[in-house]
């Protein structure tokens, strides 16, 4: 995937097909500057975070889109995992979940998140939220370089 200028890398950990090809297509649709790959669950999205097999030349993502229920190793693990690793603590994580139960909301900003998104239904509603993601994420905040945390 060639990366535009001055776009961010952002890891999409989603394990439904249609989710993963909404967020894209959003993305595209709404002209974000930003450079997506794409894993279907915490055990890949950490090996892509560590660089290992498939994923050994990955980038250090700027931004990390998290859906919770995922197989092998769910979102909530996913967070505990890297939020208590000094490498990738710093990494926003936004949670883009069909759950919008209090339970979720709490137990992930427990766990260190920095937003929630309850998934919208309609295909126009999840667009909107992506773009005012993508316009608050790439454009309103300052993210940490990724360059101090690379040797």
């Amino acid at each position: 995937m060639i990366k535009p200028a001055h776009a961010i890398d952002i890891l999409l950990l989603e394990d439904e097909a249609a989710d993963a090809y909404l967020v894209k297509m959003a993305f595209k649709e709404n002209k974000l500057l930003a450079c997506l790959h794409h894993v279907i669950d915490g055990r890949d999205g950490l090996d892509f975070l560590h660089k290992k097999g498939a994923y050994s030349t990955s980038p250090r993502p700027d931004l990390i889109l998290l859906d919770l229920n995922m197989p092998r190793m769910n979102g909530y693990e996913f967070l505990a995992a890297i939020k208590s690793d000094e490498r990738f603590k710093g990494i926003p994580v936004v949670v883009l979940s069909t759950s919008d139960t209090e339970n979720d909301v709490l137990a992930s900003y427990q766990l260190g998140v920095a937003s929630y998104i309850t998934k919208p239904v309609g295909i126009k509603q999840f667009i909107e939220i992506i773009n005012k993601l993508g316009e608050y994420w790439l454009e309103v905040v300052c993210l940490p370089s990724r360059y101090q945390y690379e040797g």
